[in-house]
């Protein structure tokens, strides 16, 4: 007999919490942009939302999110078996590519434009195509964001093949080298996706590494960012 999900949640608090009276539960699949489980207390019951990506999942599966959403809840130690389990999971080829195309469809991507006040994207973008790839990489929407973050200097996002870069860096007194390093190690997220290794994803390889330490002012680049 199938378990409804609210079964797995209980089947894993009596393991969790075996002397504890259950409380009220409100356990439901939910649609999240991505891939996203949240759980919390209020007034004494149970609120529990598991990412509707995840409603054809085995039970396995699904009672290790129930597990590690309630250990951490009541803070208690992940059990590693659960852990391993779901990062493997989602981690494989076919959620990954709809987590992709779910956030393309729900998710909102705010491009605004990749001319800033002082530095025009493309252009830079394109000047690293031609001498780093050959001129063979196609170019995904390039953005400046909308606030001057300095927590993430830029990211690639592959579910709307775009590069957004901090507008703190759209700056007279920032160097041109610095803004190139940035994008260029953005590109080579482009180049080289995040892989899976066991159950571990790989975001930096060996490769991506090794063609990040061919860019010729990359010391001088990294020095001036500690310093921004």
């Amino acid at each position: 007999m199938l378990l409804t999900l609210s079964d797995i949640f209980l089947e894993a608090f009596r393991e969790l919490r075996p002397r504890t009276l259950v409380p009220v539960m409100h356990v439901r699949f939910y649609p999240f942009v991505s891939i996203n489980n949240t759980i919390r207390l209020r007034q004494g019951e149970l609120y529990a939302r598991v990412s509707d990506m995840l409603e054809g999942a085995p039970e396995t599966v699904l009672l290790s999110i129930a597990h590690i959403l309630l250990a951490k809840l009541y803070r208690k130690p992940v059990d590693r078996s659960h852990a391993a389990r779901y990062r493997r999971y989602v981690a494989s080829h076919d959620i990954t590519a709809k987590a992709r195309l779910l956030r393309q469809m729900r998710g909102r991507k705010h491009i605004r434009s990749a001319r800033g006040h002082h530095y025009h994207l493309e252009e830079i973008f394109d000047d690293l195509n031609r001498r780093f790839f050959h001129g063979l990489m196609g170019r995904p929407q390039l953005t400046w964001s909308r606030n001057q973050a300095r927590s993430s200097l830029g990211h690639y996002d592959p579910a709307h093949n775009a590069i957004v870069i901090s507008r703190v860096f759209d700056h007279p007194r920032v160097p041109l080298y610095a803004v190139e390093y940035i994008l260029f190690h953005e590109m080579l997220h482009l180049k080289h996706p995040v892989r899976l290794r066991g159950i571990r994803r790989c975001v930096h390889s060996t490769e991506f590494r090794a063609e990040e330490k061919m860019f010729p002012e990359r010391e001088r680049a990294i020095k001036f960012l500690r310093i921004l």
